[in-house]
């Protein structure tokens, strides 16, 4: 395969795969507006705000990735068009530091996670129940869309490196 189809192929499947931190805002939003409309307990009106905060945040990172892969796409033939070879250095060096983001959120989301549990195990208010309860739901959408793309992200840079072996 080469350089520009492959690269295409990836920030293709990168946009795909931000669509779904939208999809996961919209179900946020939706919880919320229902725990608003039907919510008679404490505890379920208590949702109504972590819910919609946590729905705005992943609109924000859905939306604000997939406008990035779009414009990446369209300008991967542009770029690869005027210098192939700083392309392909500019696409190693972009890859190898993705990688290395991918490590820090994979160290840094489950420690969110174990202090959200933590609050749910001591902290009996119902505010900081669905606080928690809704942060738990949210970091664990982002692990596993986050999950899927740093696998991506490591297979492109394999395949990357795969391609200087062949030409040189």
């Amino acid at each position: 395969m080469d350089l520009l189809k492959l690269s295409i192929e990836w920030a293709k499947a990168e946009v795909f795969s931000t669509r779904f931190f939208i999809f996961f805002s919209i179900g946020f939003l939706i919880a919320s507006v229902g725990f608003w409309q039907l919510g008679k307990t404490d505890l379920a009106k208590a949702y109504v705000i972590p819910t919609l905060v946590a729905g705005i945040l992943l609109l924000i990172i859905g939306i604000g990735t997939n406008y990035t892969n779009i414009q990446r796409v369209k300008q991967f033939e542009k770029d690869y068009n005027t210098d192939n070879i700083a392309f392909y250095k500019s696409e190693v060096e972009r890859s190898e530091s993705t990688v290395k983001q991918f490590i820090v959120v994979f160290k840094v989301v489950p420690l969110l996670i174990i202090v959200a549990a933590l609050i749910i195990l001591f902290v009996n208010t119902p505010t900081w129940r669905a606080i928690s309860v809704t942060a738990l739901s949210m970091f664990i959408v982002i692990l596993l869309i986050d999950g899927n793309a740093q696998s991506r992200i490591e297979n492109y840079h394999k395949e990357l490196k795969l391609l200087e072996l062949k030409n040189e």
